[in-house]
């Protein structure tokens, strides 16, 4: 009888349904089980969440639904604890997996441990139910005709500010920063960008940094206070202790430490995608994003595969294509980029780039439809030339 050898993936967010999916799909003749783990049944889809914070009805999509017919077997619940000397999760406190190979998946959060108060007055985008609740808060602001400030002016944040504008044009809107929105765009898309702010309304506090979030107010650097009654913290992130509790070869944020084949220099028995994982290829790092986490779960499925036939791990290659940003739901601003993230010349706006977001929001649930019948690629770029050379 063939041994079974068992895959566990922890985190059924983007990344770890994917890599789930498609691994099951690419071992369908082989003796491999694969259990995935996640406290919720519902996949969040977290591309769309600032849709949710404004009140938008989108599909409520089950994480049993998306894996029937694939074998995989689901297990709601929260990972408590890894042993990976003996191979075991504690689920909940309680129950006990045991695992051949681990597919770390857990993604990451918004952290609002940083500043004082952002953890009791601020929203957060890190479950539709907290963006819910920040629904609820909005409507009863722009019936008053309040202010919200949005703290931190990456991607996240600038899709935030633009989506409350539009949807509620009675409420002031603030976009607080230490930099630029949308610095890491051209010139001609940064421009863009910050056409759609100024006809939305949005106010900019570029250069400023909050110190503070207040019941009623932000406090920022300078010692000025910005009046808000309702406060969406959209700046840094954070990851679960798990790994590092664990024992695994973390780096100074918590994101497991992997080679060139995206397992654990500690545990080479455990695969580490997405956000979980700190990958560096020759160009530079890769940064938690949809775009990139995608590639590193088709890579996983792949390499798992592969091994458990006994085959080599080929290196992970990827390559950055495109910076692509809602402004509300009738205008967007998609920047091409180079592998490293840095900006092309050529970018997309308006209605062009509404189609192009919707589609690459969308993408994710499509791939998993066609993953369970055909080996689906998301990767569009290996990185040319700049990844053939491994990291130093």
């Amino acid at each position: 009888m063939t041994n079974i050898h068992h895959v566990v993936v922890l985190g059924a967010g983007y990344t770890g349904m994917f890599s789930a999916i498609r691994l099951a799909h690419r071992t369908r003749r082989t003796g491999v089980k694969i259990t995935l783990v996640n406290p919720s049944d519902r996949f969040v889809e977290r591309l769309r969440m600032h849709q949710i914070a404004t009140g938008q009805q989108l599909a409520d999509h089950r994480i049993p639904d998306l894996l029937a017919g694939t074998g995989v077997t689901f297990v709601q619940g929260t990972a408590t604890a890894i042993d990976p000397e003996i191979r075991r999760i504690t689920v909940n406190g309680a129950k006990s997996l045991d695992y051949d190979t681990l597919v770390y998946a857990l993604g990451s959060s918004t952290d609002t441990g940083k500043v004082p108060g952002a953890d009791t007055h601020a929203f957060a985008l890190n479950s539709p139910q907290i963006a819910g609740r920040f629904a609820a808060r909005l409507t009863e602001v722009a019936a008053a005709g309040g202010t919200v400030t949005v703290c931190g002016a990456g991607l996240t944040g600038i899709e935030a500010a633009t989506e409350i504008a539009e949807s509620h044009p009675a409420v002031d809107v603030t976009l607080i920063s230490p930099d630029e929105p949308g610095s890491m765009m051209g010139a001609k898309a940064r421009a863009h960008l910050h056409r759609a702010l100024d006809r939305l309304g949005v106010t900019l506090e570029t250069g400023a940094r909050v110190t503070k979030v207040l019941p009623e107010a932000v406090e920022l650097a300078d010692g000025r206070i910005i009046r808000s009654d309702a406060c969406l913290w959209t700046a840094g992130v954070k990851v679960s202790p798990l790994a590092a509790d664990a024992g695994i070869a973390t780096d100074d944020r918590g994101l497991i430490l992997v080679d060139a084949t995206l397992r654990s220099v500690s545990h080479p028995e455990i695969h580490a995608i997405g956000d979980a994982a700190a990958v560096r290829l020759a160009w530079g790092q890769l940064h938690g994003s949809c775009q990139s986490g995608l590639p590193t779960a088709q890579y996983t499925a792949d390499t798992v595969a592969r091994l458990v036939r006994g085959r080599a791990a080929k290196p992970f290659r990827f390559g950055y294509y495109h910076q692509p940003v809602s402004l509300g739901r009738r205008d967007a601003v998609i920047q091409f980029t180079r592998t490293d993230f840095t900006p092309r010349r050529q970018y997309l706006t308006g209605r062009g780039a509404v189609a192009y977001k919707e589609m690459v929001s969308g993408s994710p649930l499509m791939t998993y439809r066609l993953s369970k019948r055909m080996n689906v690629t998301t990767l569009v770029s290996r990185g040319g030339r700049a990844t053939r050379r491994p990291a130093a």
